[in-house]
């Protein structure tokens, strides 16, 4: 019988884009262009300017962009890892639902459009490598059950070069057994540490990991393409990603449905540039100022009951700097009283030293909900006001799930949002030739 890691590559180099059912193909175009616009916006940020100049002194000669930029073109790895960690670089990439600890935007497409640029590929072959990409990563990091990340590694930097290796390597031809030994490369190429949260220093970092996924990716199938090999076995055997990464799994999760069950499908968009954990809160909180007309300063404590994960890792009472604070559910839930949660510009340096949003992060507790919810995303948001009445309401799903997705008009307003500073008026034609990507037949003005 074929090692799991063998299946998976069969079926990532066998995928074909007449095979992909449409619905698939529209749920992938969302993928790439959401992340076209979170790397554009990323583009200007201090922290991504570091990164881009050093892309920009390793990766010169290429025919791949950082999105965003008007630079040199660069070598694919190169661009690979600046687009990804631009991607990441104001937590408004996408992600999946169920959560499977991957972000498909912030490594597939950074990793694909690279080497699809290098190479003059086509629109249809580059939603195809996402698609291939997608179905294998998410199931990788579905079956992890997340523990790799209990146990202190970033997930994304953990299965983001396997993701990456299978985008890569299918706009690279690979066949079945090149891409087995791409995966297999990708597997000694995984990494990131969660250290960042627990010290509440360093959060550069968890940007960089995204990065470093994509580059590792389109390393690992360049070499495979070179007949340099990799483990067979690289997911599931005895010093493998899952017995080395986890502290429980479930190997097959890895190929269950492969074929028949589009994991594409379970793409999220986010609506606010804060983390997964604060999706729920900030929603209610929305929802509850526009039902009952309270603004900031009528409110006088907030409650936040969600899982553990959110009572520990992300109540960050005191964020000293603004990538933490997005990871912080309290100051997250703070701001979305005062501002306008929807725009990045509401989350600038200014927010970090407001003191009305200071003032009220300290009165947001966060606790673990008892029983915990049966949704691991939910969250339970009770606003006590200064005239003494208690309001309270539980979302489960913010929008941009797939039980909530955004429509095609609230896609357009956050790609023109997120791209404004860039594009200006032009930002919406870019993203109706984006809406037709299957028709391109080369990718290279793709960020121009």
């Amino acid at each position: 019988m074929a090692h799991e890691t063998v299946r998976l590559a069969e079926y990532a180099a066998g995928l074909r884009y007449e095979d992909i059912p449409r619905h698939v193909i529209e749920r992938a175009k969302d993928c790439i262009i959401d992340t076209v616009a979170v790397i554009v916006l990323g583009n200007g940020l201090p922290w991504s300017q570091i990164i881009s100049r050093y892309a920009q002194r390793i990766g010169a000669g290429g025919r791949s962009r950082i999105l965003g930029s008007d630079g040199p073109l660069l070598q694919a790895p190169a661009a690979a890892l600046a687009n990804g960690t631009l991607a990441h670089a104001f937590e408004s990439d996408n992600l999946t639902k169920p959560g499977a600890g991957v972000h498909p935007g912030g490594t597939l497409l950074p990793a694909g459009l690279a080497v699809a640029q290098e190479l003059g590929l086509s629109g249809r072959d580059l939603i195809t490598a996402v698609v291939a990409g997608y179905e294998v990563m998410y199931r990788i990091g579905y079956a992890t059950k997340h523990s790799n990340e209990r146990r202190g590694f970033h997930a994304p930097g953990t299965t983001g070069p396997f993701g990456a290796a299978v985008a890569a390597g299918r706009l690279l031809g690979l066949d079945a057994s090149q891409m087995t030994n791409a995966l297999g490369i990708a597997g000694s190429l995984a990494g990131g540490l969660m250290e960042f949260a627990r010290s509440g220093t360093g959060a550069m970092v968890k940007r960089l990991h995204l990065g470093r996924a994509g580059e590792s990716g389109v390393m690992a199938a360049n070499l495979a393409a070179d007949g340099f090999t990799g483990p067979v076995s690289v997911l599931e055997g005895e010093a493998g990603f899952l017995k080395v990464f986890c502290t429980e799994w479930d190997v097959s999760d890895l190929t269950r449905g492969l074929g028949t069950e589009w994991k594409t499908m379970t793409l999220c968009l986010k609506r606010f540039p804060v983390h997964m954990t604060a999706q729920t809160g900030v929603q209610a909180v929305l929802e509850l100022r526009a039902e009952h007309g309270f603004t900031g300063m009528d409110v006088d404590r907030v409650t936040v009951a969600g899982t553990e994960r959110m009572a520990t890792i992300n109540n960050i009472r005191d964020p000293t700097d603004i990538m933490m604070a997005q990871y912080s559910i309290p100051f997250c839930v703070a701001l979305a009283l005062f501002r306008d949660p929807r725009d990045p510009a509401s989350f600038d340096d200014s927010a970090l030293s407001d003191a009305a949003i200071r003032e009220m992060c300290a009165l947001v507790s966060v606790v673990a909900a008892d029983p915990p919810p049966a949704n691991p995303s939910a969250s339970i948001v009770t606003v006590v006001l200064k005239d003494g009445r208690s309001v309270t309401k539980e979302v489960a799903e913010f929008n941009g799930t797939p039980a909530r997705p955004l429509d095609r008009g609230e896609l357009r307003e956050k790609f023109v949002t997120l791209t404004r500073a860039r594009y200006g008026a032009e930002a919406a034609g870019l993203f109706d030739r984006l809406q037709r990507l299957e028709e391109e037949k080369e990718l290279g003005w793709v960020g121009a």
